[in-house]
């Protein structure tokens, strides 16, 4: 193999692997998409099987600009989702109840004095 047969297999190669990249994304936005229905998301998909090229062109002419934004309105979701199960988790609560918090545990022997000091100067800090 020469030095040209290695770089076309490296051009075809990138070629390909921007194709599936494509393919692939224009396959999970028909799927992500809630205003075409089943038939709809049938054919296309049927189409990207059987002309491939064609179709995929057709695709991001007729849906490219939808293609983005809901792109971009699956991972605005995805933030707020990861943000909201963070603030449940962290349990965003002010210093007072977090000593009231500590108190009842000092209170029901769960901690010691000393536990009870650290956890509100945590608190407090």
């Amino acid at each position: 193999m020469n030095f040209w047969d290695f770089f076309w297999l490296l051009i075809w190669t990138y070629v390909f692997v921007a194709y599936l990249v494509i393919l692939f994304r224009i396959i999970g936005d028909v799927f992500r998409s809630p205003d075409l229905g089943g038939f709809a998301k049938a054919l296309w998909v049927i189409g990207l099987i059987f002309v491939p090229f064609v179709v995929a062109l057709i695709y991001l002419i007729a849906r490219g600009h939808g293609m983005s934004e809901r792109h971009l309105d699956a991972a605005r979701q995805a933030q707020a989702d990861a943000d909201q199960y963070i603030q449940s988790v962290a349990g965003r609560s002010n210093p007072a109840e977090q000593v009231a918090s500590a108190k009842a545990l000092l209170d029901a022997g769960t901690i010691d004095q000393g536990e009870y000091e650290k956890l509100k100067a945590k608190a407090l800090a």
